[in-house]
């Protein structure tokens, strides 16, 4: 995982586990890895990958068992919500790309309309 400078690492943190969860890579009810495994599998310090998790058990997408570690939620609208989530934020992250480009929300749109159209076929 390449981490980005701007963003603050335990929230790259979050949006990967959130797509691992999302693409099925971690499903619902399953435990997720451990602190220490995240952390060194990321490379990361242990206390960004805490951080991230403790963010991630707020938000109720893990739960904490006791002696046992944290477990994706079975909850499956709360998972499609953070999905839904994510997907808004691709759609942000492309607007603008696209306003940084030069283009308003109509040619976006369009560019978005033609690529969709053409990756069909």
């Amino acid at each position: 995982m390449e981490f980005q400078d701007n963003v603050p690492i335990y929230l790259q943190i979050e949006k990967y586990l959130y797509r691992q969860i999302a693409l099925g890579n971690i499903k619902a009810g399953e435990k997720i890895p451990s602190v220490r495994q995240l952390a060194v599998e990321l490379t990361v310090n242990v206390n960004t990958v805490q951080r991230a998790l403790a963010e991630m058990n707020r938000e109720g997408i893990l739960e904490v068992k006791r002696g046992l570690g944290s477990f994706v939620t079975t909850d499956k609208r709360l998972i499609e919500k953070k999905c839904m989530e994510l997907v808004k934020d691709t759609i942000k992250e492309f607007l603008e790309s696209c306003r940084q480009l030069g283009l308003d929300k109509q040619e976006a749109e369009e560019v978005l309309r033609n690529y969709i159209k053409n990756d069909e076929k």
